[in-house]
Formats: structure tokens, sequence, C-alpha cells
């Protein structure tokens, strides 16, 4: 092995470290760099720092972020994701490594999908559309219920046993559509116009079940956005799961974390309907008997007075006023008593009337073609299979004619 007789300057690493941070750093180019690549090898350490490398099909170089630069961001970056990241490229001493510190980062794929939700969610902001006092209050006791959502699908029969469960007294009618992709915003916007259409309508539920940005996006779409403002009623949305948030979400006049939340958020639960009237004539029946006893009291009280008082005739003149103000209390509190006893039935009348067990007592059935009440014949067709509920049970049958 040959060594030069002159050897230039002999540097320790970490001054050959530092030196090449300082011919990076005074490269105008890496001073302001945007660089395009896939999120690879990434993690948040619990000081809030986001290191990563960037990567394409022929290099990678190591990034971070620091905390105060990921709070601006809308989400973080998945693996695989691909961004263009705004920075500064320097040397990390401690390994000799050249990495890009990032301070701006642009979400491209879904990412951009996130960056349009935000756009549109400031702009319609702007405009008031999310603003409380716009929103109207639900009926506490609706009649009729709109049900915008995917005819196919478990969403569907979801809000429907719930409805059947809590207040079976609901009429549901169904707008339905398509729930995804490119035209489902149209047919969306159609389907609540149509549903508006129904008589006396007290409230709209707008449903679909879970998935991803993409297959939500038709709820981000600023034509539904503005239909769910402009309806009549008041708007429900139960748009994907629990963490899912769409424009819808923010237009609507209550906003559930599921479809089957929707149905139960808009209608009274009949159990508790009925321990409240319960609770309502007990109250009366209370009211009218500490009622009575005061007037009693106070009756007794005049008496005395009027037996100690003078002259006779004076004495004798008000005791025929008090006979007649206890005959006139006790006649109106026994009519208000009655009045009220008599509303107390009839609502309890009603209650049991419009029940669907109590029209099965009656001779009545409920007939159902693939878990629905079919209500016209127009609905059937020959050979299909019912299944058909009466008083004490249920059986099978199968249509000869339609």
């Amino acid at each position: 092995m040959q060594f030069s007789l002159f050897r230039s300057t002999i540097l320790r690493v970490s001054e050959l470290t530092a030196h090449l941070r300082r011919v990076v750093e005074n490269d105008d180019l890496l001073a302001d760099v945007w660089v395009q690549g896939e999120i690879s090898n990434a993690n948040r350490y619990a000081s809030g720092h986001f290191y990563f490398s960037l990567k394409d099909a022929d290099a990678a170089m190591r990034c971070v972020m620091w905390k105060s630069q990921v709070a601006r961001l809308p989400r973080l970056p998945r693996e695989g994701e691909a961004v263009n990241a705004h920075g500064h490229v320097s040397v990390y001493d401690a390994r000799g490594e050249v990495q890009l510190y990032v301070d701006e980062m642009e979400l491209l794929g879904a990412g951009a999908l996130w960056q349009e939700f935000e756009r549109l969610k400031q702009k319609l902001a702007a405009e008031g559309l999310f603003d409380e006092t716009r929103k109207r209050p639900l009926p506490k006791f609706p009649q009729r219920i709109g049900i915008v959502t995917s005819r196919s699908g478990a969403v569907l029969q979801d809000i429907r046993h719930m409805l059947e469960r809590r207040y079976p007294l609901v009429e549901v009618f169904l707008a339905p559509t398509l729930v995804q992709g490119a035209d489902a915003p149209a047919q969306i916007v159609a389907a609540l116009e149509r549903v508006q259409q129904v008589r006396d309508l007290d409230v709209i539920i707008v449903a679909r079940g879970g998935g991803s940005i993409e297959d939500l996006w038709a709820f981000n779409d600023e034509r539904v956005a503005r239909a769910i403002v402009a309806a009549r009623v008041p708007v429900i949305s139960g748009v994907g799961h629990e963490t899912d948030f769409t424009i819808a979400d923010f237009c609507a006049d209550l906003r559930a974390p599921t479809p089957t939340a929707a149905a139960e958020f808009c209608t009274p639960d009949q159990t508790e309907l009925r321990a409240q009237l319960v609770a309502a004539q007990q109250y009366l029946s209370r009211m009218t008997r500490e009622t009575v006893a005061e007037t009693r009291r106070r009756v007794t009280f005049a008496l005395g007075a009027l037996h100690r008082a003078t002259p006779r005739a004076q004495i004798a003149q008000r005791r025929q006023r008090i006979d007649e103000m206890t005959r006139d209390a006790a006649r109106g509190m026994k009519h208000r008593l009655e009045k009220q006893r008599a509303q107390l039935t009839s609502a309890q009348r009603q209650l049991d009337t419009l029940s669907p067990l109590a029209t099965l007592e009656r001779g009545y059935a409920i007939v159902r073609h693939n878990n629905a009440i079919v209500t016209a014949p127009a609905q059937l067709q020959q050979n299909d299979l019912l299944d058909i509920r009466v008083r004490d049970g249920a059986f099978a049958a199968r249509v000869e004619n339609s």
C-alpha cells in the first residue's frame, strides 16, 4: 500500500459533516425547494414531530416536519400516499444524512379530495349555511318521515326496524337514490325534491353506510348541501360511521353518527310515552285531591270566621254565600276531573287503536314480501312468497294470481 507524501488536511467526521451542511445550506435551489414523492416509513413521535421518507422509483430521502408545521395539515398523510413537500435541505450531523426539513405539504390523490372538502366547507361556512341559528328543531311527534337512501343494502332495513320498534305509528316514505358514484349527487338532489312532495311530511332522513372518503364523496357535493339547506322540513343526516364527517352533516338540521341513530333521534319511544301518560294521570289525581282538600280547609276557616261575626243576619247571609261557593267549587272540580279523565281515556284508546297488535286482534293480518309490508297488489307478482302474520302467529303463502 502506498501513501502520498503530501497529504491534504485531515478532517474529523464532525468537521466534514459541518462542511457538507454549509455547502448544502448555501445552495439557493436547496434552500427553497418542492419535492414530490411517496410517503414511506412515517412515524409521528410523542413530541408531535413527524419523521418520514420521500421516495420514488429510484431514490429516497429522509424528511422531518416539526410539530408547529404538522398542526397546519388537515390530516397526516398515509403510508404510500403521494405528496408535494416544500422546505429546505440540510445535513443531520449526528448521522451524516442529508434531510429535507418540510414546512408545507400538499396531499395528492385522496389528499386532493380532502383539500377540496376543506375548500367547500370554508365557502359554505362563510355563507352561513352551517349556522346553528338557521337550523330547525325536530318535531316531537312526527307522523310522516321521508328517507333518502339506497333501496338495497342494510341501511334502509336498519332504519325501518328502529322506527317500528320505537314509534310504529309513523308512516315511512322512501325516495330511493344512488349513494355513491358520479351520478349520485344529482340523484340525491332529485330524491330530496321527490320526497318533499309528500303531503304533511314532518322530517327527512338522508342516510348511507360507512366507507372511504371516495365512497362518501357524493355527500360532499355542493348541490347536495344546498338541497338539504333548501328543504322545507328539517333534515337529519346519518351518513357513514361516527368518525365520518361530510358537508351534508354540517348543512343538516341535525347530524346523527349512524343511519340507525338518525331514526332514533327523530322519533319518541312508545314505552316512554306510555310511562309519561301513567305519570300524568297520577299527577292529575294527586292535584285534584289536594285542591279539594285545600278548598275544604278554606271553607271551614270561613265558616268559623262567620260563626264568630255579628250580627246574625250577616252571618246567615255569608253562610248562604259560602254554601253556594262550596257547591260551585265541588261541581267545578268534578267537571275538571271528569274532563281530564276523559282526555286520558281518549289518548289511551287512540294509542291502543293505532297499535299494530290491536289491528291484528280485530282479524286483520300483516303481509310482508322480502321483509317489506305489502300495501297494494301491484307490489306482487305471481309465485311471490309471502310472510303473513295474524294475531296468534305467522304462516307462509304463495301468490297464485297477480
